[in-house]
């Protein structure tokens, strides 16, 4: 009988199944393994057949949550990073930061972007959660023309987050090296907000 149903594991006592099973797939990922199926998952938490599909539904869904666990990451350092006053430098700063969360381990991250990137009937919040990102990132605005700030602020996370997403699709296939994931984000960034940078 598996740890879940026992409630023994000494280790896991206390551990979210949603997390370990999150955590079992991020160590598939990590060993080369992202054609897993459910039932490798399963084995690898410790947890039934049936837990997978109940706490995600599918693994196309579990994938948006691991999206979701590297965005929430992303906004966990931003917040606890000094925070520059101007707009464009906090940008660079979410930008430098959420660079270094998909360079941490980017075997795994390279296989979660390639997962959300297929069409399939699972839907997850990734846009919606990247653009709370950047709008995090933007603050109060500080250094973007008063008369155009609030366009900005209605237009520029959604434009950030399109962007960044475009620069990470790139480097998961291959496109973008490692060392050009930054820059080319940076780049892109500047040009988006270098069209309120006039009144």
């Amino acid at each position: 009988m598996s740890e879940d149903k026992m409630g023994t594991g000494t280790k896991r006592r206390g551990e979210p199944v949603r997390q370990r099973v999150l955590d079992a797939a991020e160590r598939l990922l990590r060993d080369g393994k992202a054609e897993f199926s459910m039932r490798d998952l399963a084995s690898e938490a410790g947890v039934s057949f049936a837990t997978p599909f109940n706490q995600f539904g599918s693994k196309p869904a579990m994938m948006h949550a691991l999206s979701a666990r590297r965005i929430d990451a992303m906004m966990t350092r931003f917040s606890e990073m000094p925070q520059p006053s101007h707009a464009a430098y906090r940008v660079a700063l979410a930008i430098d930061i959420a660079v270094a969360v998909m360079l941490d381990e980017p075997v795994v991250n390279r296989a979660v972007m390639a997962w959300i990137g297929t069409g399939s009937a699972a839907s997850g919040e990734v846009r919606s959660n990247s653009t709370a990102l950047w709008a995090q990132a933007l603050g109060d605005g500080t250094g973007l023309p008063s008369l155009r700030r609030d366009e900005a602020f209605r237009i520029l996370p959604g434009q950030l987050a399109l962007a960044f997403r475009g620069a990470l699709s790139f480097w998961t296939a291959g496109e973008l090296a490692d060392e050009e994931l930054g820059p080319a984000a940076r780049q892109i960034a500047d040009t988006l907000l270098q069209a309120y940078s006039f009144d």
